[in-house]
């Protein structure tokens, strides 16, 4: 503990800005499975420094809170350490703002920070948001001029890296431009969308698809955004596939990969990236339940991929699967071998893979099965022409 003090004390010596800026980093490792002695006790003294409400993510206060309000249908609390198509990382945020204020814009920032405490002291909502979205607008004009060679982008990367440590930082702020210049299509496609889709059949997929389409048509960058909110809607994040492999003319990978909406298959295997990263934090802080229930979903969407695309093993998204699973298998052997031997094998146990069980495997032999049949009657069509 006396250790611990010493830290703190010599972090009191540190600017808040730099303070804050720890605390995003701190919580990013910690999500990247970096084991830090003593981090728990400096992140509880810094959250309590910066987040009075407890939050977990920090928000720079209200000027940064409604600077990045456009992005929140797409923000994720995952590790910005991998790719996430379609959405953003909260951890980007912090460095991306710091950055904003302190290098991009820095007088804008300020009379804009300005503004927003003087609005949100007299409470003129409407107020807040036009500024925050003439704001939005000034910041992205700026960037799309000012990454405008590669050598500013090389800059750009230098600059963000001196506020985190992110590999990521610099393609979050790409995604943040996008979202920024079609955030009235997109908000305008998140209204339409159901609140809720527990069963993602034909006619549910029909009327995603239409959206989707006027959605691209306009803004094909913003597809994968699109793709993300619908994800977000989902019972079952995994049936993101069907907007690839329903539309596909056969179950081959090949066949997917040439969809307008194949992304999603990658979506759905970011999806498994972030539960492996979760599933990290819960077996080092001994949360079984949180552990088995993780390993279940993402055993689940294992075969889900495995059913509904042939030849998966050959494509990238196969490699990615395998790599992921083979990840996936060594933490789990890894951090089990620490639990007493009835929790171990809970988590080890086979029967949370529920593609191995009779009832999966006779599905299994169903689908293949009806390729069978569609290739046969196919072959027939041929002949009898």
């Amino acid at each position: 503990m006396m250790q611990i003090e010493r830290i703190w004390e010599f972090l009191q010596r540190l600017t808040p800005v730099t303070r804050s800026c720890l605390l995003t980093e701190l919580e990013r490792l910690e999500l990247c499975g970096v084991e830090m002695p003593g981090s728990a006790d400096i992140q509880a003294k810094l959250r309590a420094e910066f987040r009075k409400d407890g939050s977990s993510q920090g928000r720079g206060g209200d000027p940064a809170r409604y600077f990045f309000a456009a992005l929140e249908p797409v923000l994720v609390n995952s590790a910005p350490e991998h790719e996430n198509c379609g959405r953003i990382p909260r951890g980007s945020l912090a460095p991306i703002w710091e950055w904003i204020n302190r290098d991009l814009l820095p007088t804008m920032a300020r009379d804009y920070v300005d503004e927003i405490n003087k609005l949100t002291a007299a409470d003129k909502q409407k107020e807040l948001r036009k500024a925050a979205a003439t704001f939005q607008t000034k910041v992205l004009k700026y960037l799309e001029n000012a990454l405008g060679s590669p050598e500013a982008v090389t800059q750009t990367r230098a600059k963000l890296a001196t506020y985190t440590a992110s590999p990521s930082a610099y393609h979050d702020l790409t995604k943040l431009m996008c979202v920024l210049r079609t955030r009235d299509a997109l908000a305008k496609f998140n209204d339409a969308l159901p609140a809720n889709i527990e069963k993602f059949d034909d006619a549910m997929l029909a009327k995603v698809t239409a959206l989707l389409k006027t959605l691209g048509k306009e803004h094909a960058d913003a597809v994968p955004f699109g793709l993300a909110l619908i994800g977000k809607r989902l019972k079952t994040s995994w049936h993101l596939i069907y907007l690839a492999t329903k539309a596909a003319p056969s179950k081959k990978a090949a066949d997917i990969a040439a969809m307008p909406y194949a992304i999603a298959v990658s979506m759905v295997l970011d999806q498994v990236e972030d539960a492996r990263s979760a599933l990290r934090v819960a077996l080092r802080k001994n949360r079984v339940l949180v552990a088995r229930s993780l390993l279940v979903a993402i055993y689940d969407t294992e075969h889900a991929l495995q059913v509904r695309i042939n030849e998966l093993d050959a494509s990238q998204w196969g490699a990615r699967l395998r790599k992921l699973m083979d990840a996936i298998a060594a933490l789990v052997e890894e951090e089990v071998s620490r639990f007493p031997d009835e929790v171990g094998h809970v988590l080890g146990s086979s029967s949370l893979r529920g593609g191995k069980s009779l009832t999966r495997r006779l599905s299994y032999m169903a689908w293949k099965g009806r390729d069978a049949f569609n290739s046969s009657v196919a072959s027939c069509m041929k002949l009898v022409s």
